[in-house]
């Protein structure tokens, strides 16, 4: 009965939003009166069309029966709607010359796409420096592990942000097979199902959630003006510029950063206060979330990827509309037909602030998306073969 009271209150409970508003207002409403941010949108709008373009790499890369890989553009034609090409396979792909080759097949008669010889380059520098990353990797993963309650996760989980922690395409043998006295995979209970647990479970009392290392940054500066007591459980906040911030909300947000919390890497304490409960389950889902966001490459994360590891986390709140409730940290974007979040204070004027050799490489794909037809140097005979592949999937296309 009281886990009932208690989830009941955690609904109705929000730090910076009265009930009555919550109450009279849907998800997607709330989605919607969100403040925007003309920088993420911009950055977003471009982001999203890297995103396309990583499905469809990744499908001629899986594709190990033709040397250098490649896929027939009959079978990304049937996969378009799943890959959101509103425009088809063959339209999408004329967009990026300098990361697509479009060829006709004479033997199988039908035309084909594979990867651009600089993208193959890109692909190549990437795993190159993850593999070069490999110490980093496993401090990330070890640390994921040690934000769950049970200190493990299922696999499934960690297959859905592989690439946003940076691990590498065979993770589960080069990270953790390797690495036997960190991890240990078994077989959960439900059917085809396995479980990533961490062998150490006391390793996760040596690390320090990003947070607690800006407060420190913070505190030491020579001009520092920052009152120690006040910035001791504080989260660093910027808002969406014209976002008018009313005093009530502004008192709302300096008596939320008051508020002492469990930090993601300690062990909850059950609270006999059921109100203090509430309030520190939340900052601490906040505090979760903030950390998963600096462990990725990026500093973002579509929310549904994230939404999978929330029963581990022991976060009984909904993911999307935590981030909306603290839009001075964290900032939603729902370009491309899904729901990402960027950790605000990572970015400056829609660029990252610290990157890694793994970002700074899959920057330069990004890159090329930005290029689009810009710059595409002619050739004879690529654009007979171009023009060939694209007659032969017109006549399919009518028959």
């Amino acid at each position: 009965m009281r886990l009932h009271i208690v989830k009941f209150m955690l609904k109705c409970h929000s730090s910076f939003q009265s009930n009555s508003v919550r109450h009279k207002t849907t998800s997607a409403q709330y989605v919607a009166s969100r403040a925007r941010d003309a920088t993420f949108e911009k950055l977003m709008d471009k982001y999203k069309n890297l995103l396309k373009v990583i499905a469809v790499q990744d499908l001629i890369l899986a594709n190990p029966a033709n040397n250098p890989p490649a896929a027939s553009l009959d079978f990304l034609s049937r996969l378009s709607q799943n890959l959101h090409l509103n425009r088809g396979a063959a339209s999408f792909l004329r967009k990026y010359p300098h990361i697509f080759y479009i060829f006709y097949d004479p033997i199988k008669s039908q035309p084909f796409c594979r990867l651009t010889d600089a993208v193959i380059d890109i692909c190549h520098q990437e795993a190159v420096a993850i593999n070069a990353s490999l110490p980093d990797v496993v401090d990330r993963l070890v640390r994921l592990l040690s934000m769950s309650t049970t200190k493990s996760l299922p696999l499934r989980a960690i297959f859905k942000v592989w690439r946003e922690l940076g691990l590498p395409d065979d993770f589960e043998d080069s990270v953790i097979s390797q690495n036997s006295h960190l991890f240990r995979l078994y077989a959960a209970h439900e059917p085809n199902t396995h479980v990533l647990e961490l062998v150490d479970k006391m390793c996760s009392n040596k690390f320090k959630a990003a947070v607690e290392n800006w407060r420190l940054i913070e505190c030491c500066k020579e001009d520092s003006t920052v009152d120690r007591t006040e910035i001791r459980f504080s989260f660093r906040h910027s808002y969406p510029p014209g976002m008018r911030l009313s005093k009530d909300f502004k008192a709302k947000v300096k008596e939320w950063q008051k508020l002492p919390y469990v930090g993601p890497y300690e062990e909850l304490v059950e609270q006999r206060n059921l109100k203090a409960a509430i309030m520190r389950l939340e900052k601490r889902a906040v505090s979760i979330v903030h950390e998963f966001l600096s462990l990725t490459v990026e500093k973002m994360v579509e929310v549904e990827k994230i939404s999978h590891f929330r029963k581990s986390f022991g976060i009984d709140l909904n993911i999307r509309d935590l981030f909306l409730d603290h839009p001075g940290m964290f900032y939603l974007s729902t370009k491309g037909k899904r729901h990402t979040v960027f950790l605000r204070e990572a970015y400056e004027r829609g660029c990252l602030i610290e990157t890694s050799p793994v970002y700074d490489i899959r920057r330069k794909l990004f890159d090329l998306v930005l290029l689009g037809r810009c710059g595409t140097v002619s050739n004879k005979q690529k654009s007979v073969e171009i023009s060939q592949g694209e007659s032969c999937l017109q006549e399919e296309n009518n028959q």
